[in-house]
């Protein structure tokens, strides 16, 4: 009841009248049952249009740090991330990361649609990157399709950094749904694995005509921080 609130009474009337979102292949999403929504992701705001544009519930998961903020700040947050749909989650490798699989999972089990960024992180320059094989264990386990999904211009709106959105139009591309059930029972094969995951890229980058990076975003960040790091070193020591 709350998610329907906040959709269709409180946040999507007044998103929708600022940025107009547009959206292409609605049709692609089934009417029931459960399936993956896998979409490129170019910025936080991704998990707010898509939702709002599509008829059905859908849950993201969401870092759990969303979710964990104090104050004024931290309390509207964290019920924002409800309102639209988000479940937290730890996303620091080991442990954290079966617990993740298995929310997702129970999200699938209960016939319901699941959001998933396959590169693991936001895009830091607006490229495709590699992605990540929990998707494609999670899509294998569940025996459900996934739908490649593409965000356009939501990086425009609210790039990396930036906390609040300029005004601008976004959209999203819906593609036909990919069906894996050639590979079911095999989620514990890393070859299956990373292939599945490889062709669920190639359908988001023919999708959306981004330039493809074959390797992981977290990696690009990393090294990006790493250089920042050492030229301030740098300059300190001159």
């Amino acid at each position: 009841m709350f998610y329907w609130f906040m959709k269709y009474v409180v946040i999507g009337p007044i998103v929708k009248a600022i940025f107009r979102p547009w959206i292409v292949g609605r049709t692609n999403i089934p009417a029931d049952g459960a399936a993956i929504l896998a979409s490129n992701h170019l910025s936080v705001s991704d998990s707010i249009f898509l939702p709002l544009m599509i008829d059905r519930p859908m849950s993201f998961l969401a870092k759990s740090d969303y979710f964990t903020g104090r104050g004024l700040k931290g309390w509207a947050t964290r019920m924002f991330m409800k309102a639209t749909g988000q479940i937290p989650i730890d996303r620091t490798g080991g442990k954290a990361s079966e617990d993740s699989l298995n929310t997702g999972l129970q999200v699938l089990g209960r016939g319901d649609l699941l959001g998933i960024y396959p590169e693991g992180t936001r895009s830091p320059d607006g490229k495709l990157y590699r992605g990540r094989t929990g998707l494609a264990r999670m899509a294998l386990e569940a025996r459900v399709p996934v739908i490649p999904v593409v965000m356009v211009d939501t990086g425009e709106v609210m790039p990396i950094g930036r906390t609040i959105p300029r005004i601008g139009r976004v959209g999203m591309v819906i593609g036909e749904p990919l069906d894996f059930s050639r590979f079911h029972g095999m989620e514990s094969d890393r070859y299956v694995l990373r292939s599945v995951t490889d062709e669920i890229m190639v359908a988001l980058q023919r999708l959306g005509e981004q330039q493809y990076a074959d390797v992981y975003a977290s990696t690009v960040k990393d090294r990006a921080a790493a250089a920042q790091t050492a030229a301030k070193a740098g300059s300190k020591a001159a």
